[in-house]
């Protein structure tokens, strides 16, 4: 069955949900589906991930540990004058003006965190999954949303394609994460896109000029970085339609400390906008069979991660 033909419509009546300020169209925005039954049944959990391009999991990982994860984390962010302190630090109320998006050292040292993203049931989910013995990438991807926008879409291969392409993103809420807080949300079909994985899809954001010298070099290099394909969600979805065979939605859902979503690197994704006073807390984390090649960037004690050591060049 098609996966467009099994995804529920949202709630009736519930405040529109933006991207960048944009609203989505409701007509084409839909709950994800959940792949919870067949949790233990690996044929059946591969065969899913290749109809639909993702796992929603709500309820797969421990939310006594989660919690505790989110403990650490705004204890964290308190200590840093980041949250109101005039509210509970594990509501997460950002302070006055925080513009804080992405903070990879709140995973340092953070041992609840490490245990909830590389041990338990989350290693056993990707065992299933992927058949074989499972290497993540050591670099985890600490995201702070305070109100406002979010990421915008993208596919993960344009940053970490210099490895097997057999390699999946885990977006785990550290915190229950309703609808007006914001949270993942993923174009469906967008997977099949051929055309998009052979165009934008094989880019590498580090890649440069290589044939080109002084500003220029750098200008190419930089220009290349971001990675968003585009503001417009509706824009973006219609124009990714147009290659597949169905019309695809966007998916999301009210996340639960304890939900997990899984997805491939060329599936198109990003968050919605952040309409709340608290911080959205959330980790991306990748998992890829352990012996097939990682890309170097985000492997090894201290990863090179973007930058300018990372970059490689090219004629283009």
């Amino acid at each position: 069955m098609d996966a467009a033909c099994v995804s529920e419509l949202l709630p009736q009546g519930m405040p529109p949900l933006t991207s960048s300020g944009i609203a989505f169209d409701a007509r084409y925005l839909a709950h994800l589906r959940d792949s919870s039954p067949i949790i233990n049944a690996a044929a059946a959990m591969r065969q899913r991930m290749s109809e639909d391009g993702y796992l929603y999991l709500p309820g797969a990982l421990d939310r006594d540990l989660v919690l505790a994860a989110r403990r650490e984390v705004t204890r964290r962010l308190y200590a840093a004058g980041h949250l109101n302190p005039r509210r509970d630090p594990m509501d997460a109320v950002a302070a006055p003006a925080s513009k804080l998006k992405f903070l990879p050292e709140l995973a340092h040292d953070n041992a609840p965190l490490l245990s909830l993203l590389y041990d338990g049931a989350m290693m056993d989910i990707f065992t299933r999954l992927l058949a074989t013995p499972v290497r993540y990438f050591d670099y985890t991807w600490f995201r702070a949303v305070a109100p406002g926008p979010a990421t915008r879409m993208h596919c993960d291969s344009v940053y970490m394609n210099r490895g097997t392409h057999n390699l999946y993103t885990a977006w785990t809420p550290i915190g229950d994460a309703p609808y007006d807080l914001g949270g993942l949300v993923l174009l469906e079909c967008s997977h099949r896109n051929q055309r998009l994985r052979d165009t934008y899809g094989s880019t590498d954001v580090d890649a440069y000029c290589a044939n080109r010298t002084g500003p220029a070099a750098l200008d190419s290099w930089a220009k290349n970085r971001n990675g968003a394909l585009g503001k417009d969600p509706n824009r973006l979805r219609r124009s990714i339609v147009r290659d597949v065979d169905t019309a695809c939605r966007w998916l999301t859902a009210d996340y639960h400390a304890g939900d997990v979503v899984i997805f491939s690197i060329f599936t198109v994704h990003g968050g919605t906008d952040n309409h709340s006073d608290r911080f959205r807390l959330s980790t991306d984390t990748r998992y890829q069979p352990a012996g097939e090649p990682a890309d170097e960037r985000w492997i090894g004690s201290h990863p090179l991660a973007h930058g300018p050591a990372s970059k490689r060049g090219k004629i283009c």
